[in-house]
């Protein structure tokens, strides 16, 4: 009887990580800055993005992605329910707030709910814009080179446009401005 209940359980376990991971669409990534193994798909290093390329930020208004060229550009896609999300975010805010008017800008992108992207950012502000849409395949990271839709996902775009570098995975303490660098 005993090994009957622990087979029940152990089935239910994991019929509920693997539903989990249906429903979910995203999932959060290994720490891993080596993109080789990505699926093409989206934007690669080097290339100018669109230049009608739109997100929709918190209040509906569209930010034009070419209409932020001359400085640097980093977008950071993370969803609320997103651990290593969550806790490279004062980090990126830390960043964002030491690079003023003249450095790398920061967005977020949220891959998430409306109501929940606003009752994270209740609790937790960042200094910085963020942008929100639904996940799935056709999600502005996926135009940005995520073609496995993993989270966080960071781009780092260069005063012209171009993509300059891709990171799956959380950063590290004090890995950020390193990574930013050279991005003129």
């Amino acid at each position: 009887m005993r090994g009957r209940w622990l087979a029940v359980i152990a089935t239910a376990a994991a019929a509920g990580v693997l539903a989990g991971q249906w429903a979910g669409g995203h999932f959060a990534a290994p720490p891993s800055p080596d993109l080789a193994g990505m699926a093409p798909g989206g934007a690669v290093e080097g290339q100018r993005l669109p230049d009608d390329m739109t997100l929709s930020l918190r209040d509906g208004r569209p930010l034009r992605l070419a209409e932020l060229r001359g400085r640097p550009l980093l977008i950071n896609v993370w969803a609320s329910w997103c651990a290593p999300c969550i806790e490279e975010m004062p980090e990126l805010a830390a960043f964002s707030a030491e690079q003023g008017e003249t450095g790398v800008r920061v967005i977020g992108l949220a891959l998430d709910t409306p109501e929940a992207v606003e009752a994270f950012l209740a609790r937790v502000p960042v200094p910085y814009p963020i942008a929100i849409e639904p996940p799935g395949p056709a999600d502005s990271s996926v135009a940005l080179g995520n073609a496995r839709g993993l989270l966080p996902y960071t781009v780092l775009i260069d005063a012209d446009g171009r993509l300059h570098k891709r990171k799956l995975g959380p950063f590290a303490p004090g890995e950020i401005a390193g990574w930013a660098h050279r991005a003129n």
